[in-house]
């Protein structure tokens, strides 16, 4: 369930790189707000995991919602004169929820024209400011430029949403961009500790393996394997074109990392090594979210990797 040459959160296209030495990931569900699903094991709703403290809430100071931070972490609802909108600062917790926004241009206009982009116009990811509870959606729009996401149960506590999206028209005709804004779930929330970083993990009865030493702003291989019982997995199949989804959080002020694949897709016959060039702009701890999928079935994976 995971899916650069740099850290720009913006997709590449898949050409073939090398392997490097040791570290693990896990992710959350990807879907459209239709086949939206939630990661195994990652605490995103009320029941299964305590949500993290809202007092947490970016590290701006601002009110939820409303965050002009540097755009470089994906961390600013604004870039380049377009902005990203909501007109709720809170959802419910305990259930469902229906997440309605809007990317405006630079002429104050909803921006209805998106390019496609590993097979979607608009990628949304959820997360938790303890980065536990990843969503990752495809949500539908409206002929008015409003999309809604349709949200998993949430627990309580601050969430950071980032709309990932290229528009298809305009001056910035093909450039990618990733907006991002808080939004608050009432109720008492406790933050969960970040796991320590490791080697590997378990999803699904997969194994899944991460080599490669990461320092801050230095580009990197970075390789990921996937095994069953002990044997190599040779049958991932694509997934938003590629086969892997991996996207990175970092621990404190959850910066984001869209980070792809090298490996080439060659019909349902992907594994068992899948190679990244990554590049990740900050030492720290960073939660790594890998989305793959067999027989039809989409996995998550998600793990803590420090880079030095």
């Amino acid at each position: 369930m995971f899916s650069s040459s740099r850290f720009t959160l913006r997709r590449r296209p898949l050409a073939a790189v090398g392997a490097a030495a040791a570290l693990a990931l896990t992710l959350a569900a990807c879907g459209s707000s239709s086949d939206s699903s939630s990661m195994p094991g990652m605490d995103h709703g009320i029941k299964s995991s305590a949500a993290s403290s809202p007092s947490a809430t970016a590290s701006t100071g601002d009110m939820p919602g409303m965050d002009h931070m540097a755009d470089g972490n994906r961390l600013s609802d604004t870039q380049d004169g377009y902005r990203l909108t909501s007109s709720g600062q809170s959802l419910p917790a305990g259930k469902q929820a229906a997440y309605r926004f809007t990317v405006t241009g630079p002429d104050g206009k909803p921006v209805t024209s998106f390019a496609i982009d590993q097979t979607k116009r608009m990628h949304f990811y959820a997360i938790r400011s303890d980065l536990t509870g990843f969503q990752h959606l495809h949500p539908a729009m409206a002929v008015d430029g409003t999309w809604t996401a349709d949200l998993a149960s949430l627990a309580p506590g601050s969430w950071r949403t980032f709309a990932s999206f290229t528009p298809d028209s305009g001056a910035d005709k093909g450039k990618d961009f990733v907006l991002s804004r808080t939004v608050t779930v009432p109720g008492q929330a406790a933050k969960t500790p970040l796991p320590p970083a490791a080697g590997s993990t378990q999803v699904d009865g997969y194994t899944v393996t991460v080599k490669g030493e990461l320092m801050a702003g230095m580009a990197h291989p970075l390789t990921v394997s996937v095994a069953k019982d002990g044997k190599p997995v040779t049958e991932l199949q694509p997934y938003l074109n590629t086969y892997a989804h991996l996207t990175a959080f970092h621990e404190g002020d959850a910066a984001f990392a869209h980070l792809h694949p090298t490996t080439k897709v060659n019909e349902d016959h992907g594994g068992p090594d899948l190679s990244f060039h990554a590049e990740l702009p900050t030492a720290g701890n960073w939660r790594l979210f890998l989305q793959f999928q067999t027989g039809g079935k989409l996995h998550t994976a998600a793990l803590t990797l420090r880079v030095g």
